[in-house]
């Protein structure tokens, strides 16, 4: 990687690091308020819209943020034609989906969910508006300016719903927190990048751009529908208490790997596609991010599952214990999702979203016997089922990664399996220690700094050059 890519790149990882973290962290500490005052059957009901709320949101972006990042010779007339093509698919869904909520409230038997749905529907509209913002600034690697908005609309959006939450609006809190928040980002989005339509809608551009984005609007259906099933089948067969208990566990999980896999994606895309036709510098540099991916990711995950009773009990309270066990599992099931999607990547940046497609049927027929056998015995065995998925669908995954720059499922195992050992040494002593301690605060206090003691004792024992990569970015070097 050249001095001045990798001086851009750290540049990009830094602010985009700091603008996850920072927004994730006032949206995780805003949840702990809210999860406190709520109910887990406030958070199922709004459990239960997620997949229709989140396929009406794949159908607005289309793959076409990414295929204008990817474009090298992009124009004014590709960000104009991907601009009205989002603002109308972006109408078209609220549409539907403000037509159907009765028969969402009719399929899940609670009537609730029909003015929800109308009002929840209104964040997909407001995010069409600002999806060609959102690339212009990825493709400049511009993450400071997307921090401000991201904090912004956040802690705006937060307060309204706690304030919400305290005077008794329960679920609605929730729901006016999500669309407040879509709104003020596109506000903000707009505000902060001068870019306005000047281009006209031509059908080449759009061919150009749906050509490319048509394959990952497939996919990205199939993985958004496949992401949420679950919450579906619980939805469905259990009730809203029990899928709030599940979709808190998968919350608490699913923030650090969002977090992380939106940092690693949003800088190494728009910079790996910039070394798309050289093999051998892209090998040796996503051999290096995937490493260092795990490297920050993996003890994360596995330190939170080690510590999920002291972390439920203390922040959400006993009323929550319900949901330590799904959260110790799917830590297991999340700790892949940065690797997946480091896979999938490079997909993208050599243009093959074909093989992208086909990859996702593959696992979508797997996830769908997993959950079929899984589903009869319990919540807690479908989450076990979701680690089996998790690690077969990485061996898919890898399968093509192999072909196109040859660095497939053992030689990426290989490469993580250091990584692997000493976050699993790093669990068991933490798990050993739990059982001599009562107390919910100094036991989550010690589970935190044993962890980071051990798998950093072990990292330097060893001589992790992840470790001593991950100093130099700190460093800014």
């Amino acid at each position: 990687m050249s001095k001045s890519l990798k001086k851009e790149t750290i540049n990009g990882l830094k602010w985009s690091a700091i603008e996850r973290f920072s927004a994730q962290g006032v949206q995780f500490i805003i949840q702990i308020i809210l999860a406190r005052i709520l109910f887990p059957s406030d958070y199922g009901i709004i459990a239960m819209l997620a997949i229709f709320i989140a396929i009406s949101q794949t159908f607005v972006d289309s793959g076409f943020s990414n295929a204008l990042i990817r474009k090298l010779d992009r124009n004014e007339d590709d960000n104009t034609t991907a601009f009205l093509f989002n603002i109308v698919v972006g109408l078209i869904f609220y549409g539907i989906l403000f037509l159907c909520s009765p028969l969402i409230a009719d399929f899940y038997k609670i009537p609730l969910l029909s003015p929800v749905t109308k009002l929840l529907g209104l964040s997909v509209f407001f995010n069409s508006l600002c999806i060609v913002q959102q690339a212009i600034l990825s493709i400049k690697l511009d993450f400071k300016t997307q921090t401000y908005v991201s904090l912004l609309s956040v802690i705006i959006s937060g307060i309204l719903a706690v304030y919400l939450a305290i005077i008794g609006y329960g679920v609605w809190a929730l729901a006016w927190q999500v669309v407040i928040a879509s709104f003020l980002r596109a506000f903000f989005l707009w505000i902060f990048v001068k870019w306005r339509p000047k281009g006209r809608f031509t059908k080449k551009s759009f061919k150009a751009l749906f050509g490319f984005g048509s394959k990952l609007l497939a996919s990205g259906l199939l993985d958004t529908i496949y992401n949420n099933i679950y919450l579906i089948v619980i939805g469905k067969v259990y009730d809203s208490k029990s899928l709030g208990f599940y979709s808190k566990a998968k919350d608490f999980s699913a923030y650090p790997a969002s977090s992380i896999t939106s940092i690693i994606q949003r800088v190494t895309y728009p910079v790996l596609s910039k070394m798309q036709d050289e093999n051998e510098r892209l090998r040796i540099n996503y051999r290096k991010i995937l490493r260092l991916s795990a490297f920050i990711f993996f003890p994360i995950m596995i330190g939170l599952s080690a510590a999920a009773d002291p972390f439920i009990r203390l922040l959400l309270t006993d009323k929550w214990e319900n949901s330590i066990i799904l959260l110790q599992i799917l830590c297991f099931v999340m700790m892949w999702y940065p690797i997946h999607a480091i896979n999938l990547n490079l997909l993208q940046v050599k243009g093959r979203t074909d093989l992208f497609l086909k990859l996702e049927i593959y696992k979508k027929i797997m996830t769908t016997v997993i959950l079929v056998i899984t589903s009869p015995f319990g919540i807690i065995v479908m989450c076990y089922g979701q680690i089996l998925n998790s690690i077969l669908s990485l061996i898919i995954n890898t399968y093509y990664t192999g072909k196109l720059i040859n660095v497939g499922f053992v030689k990426q195992m290989k490469d993580l399996l250091p990584i692997i050992v000493r976050c699993l040494i790093m669990y068991a002593l933490i798990m050993i220690m739990n059982n001599f301690i009562d107390n919910n605060v100094v036991k989550l206090s010690l589970d935190i700094l044993l962890g980071f003691s051990v798998f950093v004792s072990l990292s330097y024992i060893r001589k992790s050059g992840e470790l001593r990569e991950l100093i130099n970015i700190i460093k800014h070097k």
